[in-house]
């Protein structure tokens, strides 16, 4: 298989989903907030979606 000698970026490596989050766990600023159910990644226009809903 052909592969290059150089590449500008290396690819970004995709981190495995377990367990439960520790950080980010508790509200900063407002009141509302958002919280995942299961274990998935989110998109932004998911996030913008929920955020206008809530508003």
């Amino acid at each position: 298989m052909l592969s290059p000698k150089r590449t500008k970026f290396r690819k970004e490596q995709k981190r495995r989903m377990k367990g439960r989050a520790t950080s980010g766990d508790t509200l900063a600023f407002g009141v509302y907030g958002m919280q995942a159910l299961e274990k998935c990644w989110i998109t932004a226009r998911q996030i913008e979606a929920a955020r206008i809903t809530m508003t």
